[in-house]
């Protein structure tokens, strides 16, 4: 006979308030980043946009690059994430597909403050401080390896180099159909890759 016992207190702590303060923060600086660049996200904007004043930064951060650097991580986990529920909810055999088609989607392409950061930040990264490069390696090495886990020969080095490949058009494309202002040229971008990458993860 199974007994089952009640607990006294089954309730979790609540997250103080500080937790939830620099919570809110890193959510409004990963959708920042995305949308106004490194350059363009200041700490004054961010606070103002959490609801906060400047002068309490500095109790949740040491430095903006600090700040940079976490809400960059925030944002590249979210992406891997995502990427990895595709992979998991497509049919066999489709993991890949599912997870180009969405990259390249209308969808994400429009949602630039949500959506992948290595398209939204590349071209700036290269300028950033040590933490903030480090934050978005860790996470581009997570989608290569996401990648090369749903290819026909995953585990072989030919795997791991086609993944990059894949990852480097998928970014890439994002970057130029987000560049351009005509929509159709933007749509033909995104479709002609994903005609051209087809053969090459079957």
């Amino acid at each position: 006979m199974m007994i089952i016992m009640k607990s006294k207190s089954v309730n979790k702590p609540a997250v103080g308030r500080k937790e939830a303060t620099r919570e809110r923060i890193l959510e409004v600086a990963a959708r920042a980043i995305r949308r106004s660049g490194y350059g363009g996200t200041g700490v004054a904007d961010i606070m103002k946009e959490a609801g906060l004043t400047h002068g309490g930064f500095y109790a949740h951060f040491d430095s903006r690059d600090a700040l940079l650097a976490e809400a960059g991580d925030r944002a590249g986990a979210e992406t891997v994430a995502r990427g990895a529920r595709l992979a998991a909810a497509a049919p066999p055999g489709q993991a890949l597909q599912a997870i180009m088609h969405a990259y390249l989607s209308p969808q994400h392409i429009e949602a630039i403050e949500t959506g992948c950061p290595f398209s939204a930040l590349c071209s700036e990264m290269p300028r950033q401080a040590p933490e903030v490069r480090r934050a978005a390696t860790i996470h581009i090495k997570e989608m290569i390896d996401l990648i090369a886990r749903q290819l026909p020969d995953w585990g072989q080095p030919r795997a791991h180099e086609q993944a990059m490949a894949l990852l480097c058009a998928l970014i890439g494309t994002t970057m130029v159909a987000r560049a351009v202002d005509d929509p159709g040229l933007s749509q033909a971008l995104c479709a002609a890759t994903l005609k051209h990458l087809a053969p090459a993860t079957s």
